[in-house]
């Protein structure tokens, strides 16, 4: 199913894997602090120790490092995301809904990266666990929400929203829902 027309406050977001390009980043740690080399290609599912070769410990300890850090851990936003987010501010709050425990590593990256007064019009909530993602859709009274796991994704259609399935080599297999490439088919779907 194709979304156009998508009002700025009805359309929420992920985190990793949307808005900032966590593959990138576990990739460039893996291969500098743990002598991993693979390409991104390689991590055909969201549990990356179940489809690479390092161990669950060393996933854990690199995902843990850009969670508690993304600005340390050098996270880079993905490709037109906060050219369609700062444009969003303009005219509705944006709300980014994330499974990370902590907010404030993604309050700081995103000061970091955008203006303030862009950043005081995005609400950041971090919420533990991918699988609560659907009551705080709600709770904000979102009917769209783009995300990278595709679990989400079924979750969120389950309680009778739009999902909208950032394409990443992990999700590659899910075709059941509005799938995007860019930040660029993001904007296409949002009304102006």
């Amino acid at each position: 199913m194709e979304y156009k027309r998508i009002a700025p406050d009805e359309i929420g977001f992920d985190f990793d894997g949307v808005i900032a390009d966590i593959g990138e980043a576990f990739l460039r740690l893996a291969h500098e602090h743990h002598d991993y080399s693979l390409s991104l290609e390689e991590i055909t599912s969201f549990q990356v120790e179940t489809c690479t070769r390092i161990p669950q410990s060393t996933v854990n300890t690199i995902f843990t490092d850009i969670l508690n850090d993304s600005l340390a851990t050098g996270l880079l936003p993905i490709p037109g995301a906060l050219e369609v987010i700062s444009d969003l501010t303009r005219r509705s709050t944006v709300r980014i809904i994330t499974a990370r425990s902590l907010d404030q590593p993604v309050i700081d990256w995103l000061e970091h990266h955008l203006p303030a007064d862009i950043c005081r019009k995005i609400d950041v909530i971090a919420m533990q666990d991918h699988d609560l993602k659907v009551r705080f859709i709600n709770h904000h009274n979102l009917r769209f929400f783009v995300d990278d796991r595709a679990e989400t994704c079924v979750q969120v259609a389950q309680a009778n929203l739009h999902p909208l399935l950032y394409r990443q080599p992990w999700n590659a297999g899910w075709n059941t829902f509005t799938v995007v490439d860019s930040w660029q088919q993001i904007a296409e779907h949002i009304a102006k």
